[in-house]
C-alpha cells in the first residue's frame, strides 16, 4: 500500500528470467529498443543513465563466454533451469529529489552496486548494472511543475553457489577416493536463494510448533542485505522495507492524486451500483417475458376452444331460457330443462365470459407490464450511459496515478496542501518526444 508517512523505504526485488525474459530486459535495460510501453521513458535523458558494469555483449552471449572460460559451470543443469537473475534496488524518488537530484543518485548507486556485487558473490557473475536516469516521475513533475525522474537500478547477474566435486570410489588411487577433486562456481537459482532459518535475539532459530525450523523467504533475506550494507555506508535516513511483504513501499503525499483517486473510487461505486440495479431491472423483464410467453402458449392452446367458445356466445344470447325450446307436448320437457339443461347452460355461459374478462385482464397487465419495464429499463440505461462517460472522462487521469511509484516526503505534502487547488486541471508537462 502507498503510504504518507514521509519515510524513504529500500526495495530490493531478486526476479528470475527466462529464455524470453532476457531478450526482454537486455531491450529495457540497455535501451536498445525502438519503443517501450513504459510512457514515462524520456529519450533525450537516455545518455544519463549510468553503467556501473558495462555489457561486453549480449546477456546470452557473455553467459556462453564465461562459461568456455570457466568462471561458472553449467554441468548437470536442466534444460529449463534459470540461468540469468536480475536485481532492482530501489528508494523513493523524493529521497534522491530531496538530496539533490541526480548527483546523488550516482553515488548511491555506485555504493549500492558495491553492496550488490557481494550479495551475488562478486563482479565477476554481473553481466550488466545501470541505473536509469531518464524515467520520468509523472505525478511530482506535475505537482512541483519541474520534471521530476526516478532513478533506480537494475542488475542482470548469473546466481551461483560453491560446489565441490569429490574423487569417485572408482579412483585408482584410495587415498584420493571421496577427497576434493575440483571446486566449480555452480549455475543454481535455488540454491543461491534458498530459504535461510529465522533467529530469535539470541541468534537460535525459531521453531513451529511442530518442531521445524521457522524460514525466512529469500526476498526478506534480500531486503535485509541491501538495507543493512546501505546503512553501514552511511545512508541512516533510509528505512527498510516492510517485514513479511513483497510489495513496493512507495509514498503518496499529492492532495490532488487522493482526492481524484477517491473521485474515481466514488464514480466506480456508482457505475457498480447502476449495474447492478439494470441487471436486476433485465432478471425482472426477462421474468416477465417468460410470464408472458407462457400466457400466450397458454392462449394459443386455448384458441380452437375460443373459437368454438365464441361462436356458441354468438349464436345463444345472454338469458338461459331463450337458449332452449320449449318441451314438446309428449315429453317431460319442463323437468328435462329445469334440473338438467338449464344449470349445464347457466355454468357454460358463465365460464365463456369469465374466459373472456380473464384473457381481457391478462393482455391488459401483459401490456403494463412490458410499458412500465420499458420506461425504468430507459431511465437506469440513461443514467448507466451517464455514468460511463464521466468514467471515461476520469480514465486518462486514473492512467497517470497508475504510473506513480515515488512521491514527496511529508514536508513537502505540507507544503503542496497548504497552497489552493488550481480551478481547471494543470497541463501534463510531458517531454517533447517520449515514447508511448
Amino acid at each position: 500500500m502507498p503510504r504518507n508517512d514521509g519515510k524513504n523505504y529500500t526495495v530490493a526485488r531478486n526476479r528470475d528470467l527466462s529464455g524470453n525474459d532476457i531478450r526482454n530486459a537486455q531491450g529495457h535495460n540497455e535501451r536498445q529498443n525502438e519503443t517501450y510501453s513504459n510512457e514515462d521513458i524520456v529519450p533525450e535523458r537516455t545518455p544519463f543513465n549510468v553503467h556501473f558494469k558495462q555489457p561486453t555483449a549480449g546477456y546470452s552471449e557473455m553467459f556462453d563466454q564465461m562459461e568456455q572460460a570457466g568462471t561458472i559451470s553449467a554441468r548437470g543443469l536442466k534444460a529449463d533451469a534459470t540461468h540469468f537473475c536480475e536485481m532492482v534496488l530501489d528508494v523513493n524518488s523524493a529521497y534522491f529529489f530531496n538530496h539533490g537530484g541526480y548527483e546523488f543518485a550516482k553515488q548511491f548507486y555506485a555504493d549500492a552496486y558495491k553492496a550488490a556485487a557481494e550479495i551475488i558473490g562478486g563482479e565477476q557473475y554481473i553481466l550488466s548494472a545501470v541505473m536509469h536516469a531518464d524515467e520520468r516521475n509523472r505525478a511530482m513533475s506535475d505537482a512541483l511543475g519541474q520534471d521530476v525522474y526516478h532513478y533506480h537500478m537494475h542488475i542482470v547477474y548469473v546466481p551461483v553457489v560453491e560446489k565441490q566435486i569429490l574423487w569417485s570410489k572408482r579412483c585408482k588411487d584410495p587415498a584420493l577416493r571421496g577427497t576434493v577433486k575440483e571446486t566449480i562456481m555452480q549455475v543454481s537459482r535455488s540454491k543461491k536463494w534458498a530459504s535461510q532459518p529465522s533467529l530469535d535475539a539470541n541468534g537460535q532459530p525459531l521453531l513451529s510448533k511442530n518442531g521445524k525450523p521457522i524460514l525466512r523467504p529469500s526476498y526478506s533475506v534480500l531486503q535485509d542485505q541491501f538495507y543493512d550494507r546501505m546503512r553501514a555506508a552511511g545512508y541512516d535516513d533510509i528505512e527498510r522495507g516492510q517485514r513479511g511483504s513483497t510489495e513496493e513501499h512507495l509514498t503518496v503525499t499529492q492532495f490532488k492524486v487522493q482526492q481524484e483517486q477517491q473521485r474515481l473510487a466514488e464514480i466506480q461505486d456508482a457505475q457498480i451500483a447502476v449495474s447492478a440495479e439494470i441487471a436486476q431491472l433485465d432478471a425482472d423483464k426477462a421474468q416477465a417475458e417468460k410470464d408472458v410467453r407462457k400466457a400466450e402458449a397458454r392462449l394459443e392452446r386455448l384458441a380452437p376452444q375460443v373459437e368454438k367458445l365464441e361462436e356458441l356466445v354468438r349464436r345463444y344470447p345472454d338469458d338461459p331460457d331463450k337458449v332452449l325450446p320449449e318441451a314438446g307436448a309428449f315429453e317431460s320437457a319442463r323437468s328435462y330443462r329445469e334440473k338438467k339443461a338449464m344449470p349445464l347452460v347457466k355454468k357454460l355461459l358463465k365460464w365463456v365470459h369469465s374466459l373472456f374478462r380473464q384473457n381481457n385482464a391478462l393482455s391488459d397487465k401483459c401490456d403494463m407490464l412490458e410499458r412500465s419495464k420499458a420506461h425504468e429499463v430507459g431511465i437506469w440505461k440513461r443514467r448507466f450511459e451517464r455514468a460511463e462517460e464521466i468514467i471515461q472522462q476520469l480514465r486518462p487521469k486514473a492512467e497517470q496515478y497508475d504510473h506513480i511509484s515515488r512521491l514527496l516526503d511529508q514536508e513537502q505534502l505540507t507544503q503542496l496542501l497548504s497552497q489552493p487547488l488550481p480551478t481547471h486541471e494543470p497541463t501534463t508537462h510531458r517531454q517533447k518526444g517520449a515514447v508511448r
